[in-house]
This record gives C-alpha cells, structure tokens and sequence, in this order.
C-alpha cells in the first residue's frame, strides 16, 4: 500500500507581506480585453484589487485602479486607496471601464474557521476583517445587489459618453442550484443606458474543491457595454431615478424614494 493521500491545501501565492487575492483577473482574459477595448486610451478599474488591470498598460492603455483595502492597493503604484461608491474622479474622466466585482461565491466567507491557512476568500487571503464597504464579504443576496447598484451608478458617472464598460463576471452554484449573477448584473447596467455590445465565454482555471468542485461554472463572461452617445452626461440622482424604477437594480432607501413600481426580490 502507498502513503496515504495527504489532504488538499490550496496554494495562496505571496504577493507580499504575506497576503494573497483569491480572485484576480485570470490572465487567459486579457487577449479579448485588448481587443474589445482597441485604441481606447484611459482606463479605470473601480475594484482593482491587487492591480492586474495595469498589465493594459503593455498594450498603450493609461489605467487607474481604485482599491479600498491598503495592502492590495499598495501592490501597484497606479492603484489609489479609494471606495468604489465614492469614487475620487470628476463625471466623464474615462474612456473605459474594465472590472471584475465580486460573485458572491465562497469567497465571500468569513467566518471565524479553524483552519484560514487552508481556506480561500477575500478575508482569509488579507488575514483580517475587511472595510465595511467592501463586497469581498457579501453573499449573493440583496446587500450584495444594494452594493453593486450604487457602485455601477458612480461608475457610470465617471465614464465619458459612448465610452465602454467591460465587465468580467461568473455565476456559481449554491446548494445545487444555479445564481444567475450574470443576468442580474446585466440587467443592472442596461437599466443604467448603457448598451451591450458583445457577450464573450472564455474558459478559466478555477480551484476545484469543496461539494461543487465538479459542477462549478467553468467559463467566465466578458460583458462589454457602452455607454450613450450625449452631450450631457446623467447626474447619479438621475441614474437612481432610473434603477428606483427598475425590477433588477436595488439601491438603499432614501428620504424621499419614488413609488416603488416592482418588487426588487
């Protein structure tokens, strides 16, 4: 008889000070980022994460990153410590969006569990509590759809007219049943003007382990967008207005909320 199999321990890469990202943009993207974005010149990533947008930079792209937790931000100089709800940019600044929000997988989890080194989120690859505005601790659900509603408004602000929008997005299973992620996100973004432009699967490495390690969505999507060709750019109470009417977007209530039209659940 063999040695018995030791148990599986995925490797979290050390990008410094010994912390690690569970989800940073898979390198098989960047060929269709290139080519969707052609000559586009300047690029912003609101959840930049360690800053693997900047590899945009090889192919003529200027990028910024914003990023709210300093350890990932600091992996790059050209990533700012920032909120994606509050981003630190005037309306119109960017010809281009590129990012990849948070699923609301498994990597949302953060439990106090005996055995972090082992495990793979958000907040076990940081090693402590992450910033209250950050999604990384969000399971798919309504505060997760709240959160991304108001962040795809402030990021509509800061995109130019007809500028694009492209997004890096996965649906998982959870309990054996499929999330539909994707669809909500899309919806989301169209129920903000923006326009699809094109829809493009591209086959990823994904860990494999856990009770979905062989029914798990192998493809990611790039989504791209782009935004409406006008003069005047929309305010964010305008966008508000828009997604306060809309069955798929969320936002928190304000003081004065229209009359709710569709149930958002």
């Amino acid at each position: 008889m063999g040695e018995p199999k030791k148990p599986w321990r995925p490797s979290k890469p050390d990008l410094g000070g010994g912390i690690s990202h569970p989800a940073r943009f898979s390198k098989e993207l960047f060929p269709h980022f290139v080519d969707i974005l052609g000559e586009t010149k300047l690029i912003l990533d609101p959840f930049a994460g360690t800053g693997r947008v900047h590899m945009l930079a090889e192919h003529g792209h200027k990028t910024v990153g914003v990023e709210i937790e300093p350890e990932w931000a600091q992996l790059h100089f050209g990533t700012v410590i920032a909120d994606a709800l509050q981003l630190p940019h005037p309306d119109n600044t960017f010809d281009a969006i590129v990012t990849s929000p948070t699923y609301g997988n498994r990597f949302a989890d953060k439990h106090n569990a005996s055995d972090p080194d082992r495990r793979r989120s958000y907040t076990f690859d940081i090693g402590r509590q992450l910033a209250a505005t950050n999604s990384g601790g969000m399971q798919w659900g309504s505060d997760y759809k709240k959160f991304h509603s108001a962040a795809w408004v402030e990021s509509v602000r800061v995109l130019k007219p007809a500028g694009l929008f492209v997004l890096n997005i996965k649906d998982h299973i959870r309990g054996g049943r499929w999330q539909d992620v994707t669809a909500w996100h899309l919806n989301c973004l169209t129920g903000l003007g923006l326009r699809v432009e094109s829809v493009r699967p591209v086959l990823t490495k994904n860990l494999r382990t856990g009770s979905t390690a062989t029914i798990r969505a192998d493809s990611e999507l790039i989504i791209s967008f782009q935004k409406e060709r006008t003069s005047q750019s929309t305010t964010n109470q305008q966008n508000r207005e828009r997604l306060w009417a809309s069955p798929h977007c969320t936002l928190p209530e304000p003081e004065q909320q229209p009359p709710q039209l569709f149930d958002t659940e």
